[in-house]
């Protein structure tokens, strides 16, 4: 699992994912952090997990540069799997804490928003750039940003694909804890800590009753966001936009 670095540190189980400089996801990778999520519930000796990363950025979103599958289908079918991995990690039992260092773009910020806690810095940026790239929001994004930092504010996110500060994300409630890039990591295992020092049965039940119904919202919101990237993945301005992020250019998008 060398994509994802795994140590124990009392009942904190510490995932660094491990794809530096910019951790690009795909389905291997959530996978991997899936069953690391599922293995943590299974073992009594574990209560929390933080989860970070190895490099400059925390998440900069979905791997773009590998083979993908040439049919519509095809490409749905793919996206589907790497949701499923998103509903699994959704699942699980046990808090998580996200260190979020350098940037968390795209399905990075819906990786970040999934866990329950995050710790950023001021140089922290969290941006939902889909639209940017000429497509819409997913990793169940158009449901968990909202319940995050309001509707309103979400939508702001989202139609801009505007990044958002350390400083700014801290009061719009999009990071818990802001410290310093050097405290970083040690300010979010205190606080798994401080969680792991509780009652795991009480955590597990507080967290449950706090979340409930949100996996089947996700898993439903799921369904419409795939629809929605689907279409849009086979137009001339998905193709431009992630063109002109590779470029770094302003795209020039021409609305088919």
């Amino acid at each position: 699992m060398s994509d994802l670095l795994l140590s124990r540190v009392g009942h904190v189980q510490i995932a660094e994912i491990n794809r530096p400089p910019h951790n690009y996801f795909d389905k291997a990778l959530l996978t991997q952090i899936a069953d690391m999520l599922t293995a943590v519930d299974a073992d009594p000796a574990l209560r929390v997990t933080l989860l970070c990363a190895n490099g400059r950025s925390f998440c900069a979103g979905a791997d773009f540069s590998g083979k993908q599958p040439e049919t519509p289908e095809g490409r749905r079918a793919d996206s589907r799997a790497v949701y499923n991995e998103g509903i699994r990690m959704f699942r699980c039992k046990k808090p998580i804490v996200a260190a979020v260092q350098g940037h968390a773009i795209g399905g990075g910020l819906g990786v970040a928003v999934a866990a329950d806690f995050r710790v950023a810095s001021p140089e922290t940026t969290f941006s939902a750039n889909f639209t940017r790239l000429g497509f819409s929001p997913g990793f169940a994004l158009t449901v968990t940003l909202p319940e995050l930092i309001g509707p309103t504010r979400a939508a702001m996110m989202m139609l801009t694909g505007r990044g958002v500060k350390g400083e700014e994300a801290s009061r719009l409630g999009l990071c818990d804890l802001l410290v310093s890039a050097e405290e970083l990591r040690d300010a979010a295992l205190k606080l798994a800590q401080e969680i792991a020092a509780c009652s795991p049965l009480g955590v597990m039940s507080t967290r449950e009753t706090l979340r409930l119904g949100l996996v089947e919202r996700v898993e439903e919101r799921l369904i419409r966001e795939l629809d929605e990237q689907s279409w849009l993945r086979e137009t001339e301005d998905f193709a431009e936009g992630v063109r002109a992020n590779r470029e770094r250019r302003a795209p020039n998008f021409q609305a088919r």
